[in-house]
């Protein structure tokens, strides 16, 4: 029988902090090139499919090959994608994600409050794409999964701190369950996206 159960808690395979190597911090340039919505869903694609051209983007977002093309170039510019060299030729540039995630710097608010606002809503967006997506899907999915997808909200009353720290215990727990996508992947399992966004209720 194989052991299929995630790593202990005391022993945390993964950090919640920007890996250099890996991973991009949004600064003025980032926080640009990501603010118009089409980048921000093409850099999300090439993240969780892999590389592809402009073409094929363009199809499934429903736009023409020309505009993807452009954006792609200046998603480039910026450094977030690149070429990918291996499946690239002559008539068709393929692309492909430079970083695995993004972290946000809060402190982009004093410098560029509105493209940090208009990028941070662009998230927000995709974010609900990624539900009503999964809610259309969710008739034809096993009963099993259906019964595991959950859509909910919690109201609290906590300081900023308490908020903090409820995160972090959060974060804590995804840890047990957190894999590369090269990792083996026990038998069954499908890629999930855990969303959660937590923000103090003005009027209350």
């Amino acid at each position: 029988m194989t052991d299929q159960s995630p790593p202990p808690a005391e022993a945390p395979r993964h950090s919640w902090h920007p890996d250099p190597q890996r991973d991009v911090v949004v600064d003025g340039g980032v926080l640009r090139a990501l603010a118009h919505p089409l980048r921000s869903k093409l850099l999300a694609l090439l993240r969780q499919y892999g590389p592809s051209t402009a073409t094929a983007l363009a199809e499934r977002l429903g736009v023409n090959s020309g505009a993807t093309s452009y954006h792609l170039r200046q998603l480039a510019e910026a450094g977030l994608v690149v070429e990918d060299a291996e499946r690239g030729n002559a008539r068709e540039r393929w692309w492909k994600a430079a970083h695995r995630s993004t972290y946000f710097d809060e402190k982009l608010f004093e410098s560029e409050p509105e493209l940090a606002s208009a990028f941070l809503g662009s998230v927000a967006q995709g974010h609900a794409q990624n539900m009503a997506l999964a809610i259309e899907q969710m008739p034809t999915m096993s009963e099993d999964w259906r019964a595991a997808v959950d859509l909910s909200d919690f109201a609290f009353h906590l300081t900023a701190a308490q908020l903090k720290e409820m995160l972090e215990q959060i974060r804590e727990v995804l840890d047990r369950y957190r894999t590369d996508e090269d990792d083996p992947q026990p038998e069954g399992a499908r890629r999930v996206v855990v969303q959660l966004q937590a923000f103090p209720q003005e009027g209350r």
